[in-house]
């Protein structure tokens, strides 16, 4: 008989439920393995993503893979493994743990799933290194807005220079009587 086919101890299938709820109402979900975390280092990271409305929690590799309903790599749910997960910016979230693992070695990143799509560890060191989402508005709003600001400049110039046209005739005409 199929590990899938077996029937469900009622509180696990109560955690499964929860375990789907978190993984279909997260934007982002980060698989780490965080072996060799001890409690203060464990709640100073939990501390540090909560700020940023992010969930660290503890799961089977079982269950995850279960509530994932998707093929998942052998490596992804392999050994100890943390789901930190939330629906805010997940490039802020991704630095935090790099900064973390820097200082720590722990957690190392296995992998996750970003909007529906998984995605590697690599791709989530790549996250990080990306700016803040407000840098990022910022510069797509200058982006756009500089044509209009050229347009104003050139509008100005060409308004200066009938001025400054102008100006000389008057000066000339003055000179002149």
């Amino acid at each position: 008989m199929k590990p899938e086919n077996r029937n469900i101890r009622p509180e696990k299938e109560s955690i499964m439920a929860e375990l789907q709820d978190r993984v279909s109402g997260a934007l982002y979900m980060i698989l780490a393995d965080y072996h060799g975390l001890n409690m203060p280092q464990t709640d100073e990271l939990k501390k540090s993503l909560r700020e940023k409305e992010a969930s660290y929690n503890v799961v089977s590799n079982r269950l995850m893979r279960r509530a994932l309903n998707t093929e998942v790599p052998a490596d992804l749910l392999s050994g100890p493994t943390v789901m930190i997960s939330g629906d805010g910016d997940v490039v802020e979230v991704a630095k935090i743990i790099r900064t973390f693992s820097k200082k720590n070695k722990k957690p190392v990143v296995k992998g996750g799933i970003l909007e529906g799509k998984m995605i590697t560890a690599d791709e989530v060191g790549q996250l990080a290194q990306l700016p803040a989402k407000q840098v990022l508005q910022a510069q797509l709003l200058g982006t756009l807005m500089a044509p209009c600001s050229q347009l104003v400049g050139v509008m100005h110039q060409k308004v200066a220079s009938l001025v400054y046209v102008l100006n000389a005739v008057r000066e000339k005409k003055e000179q002149e009587a």
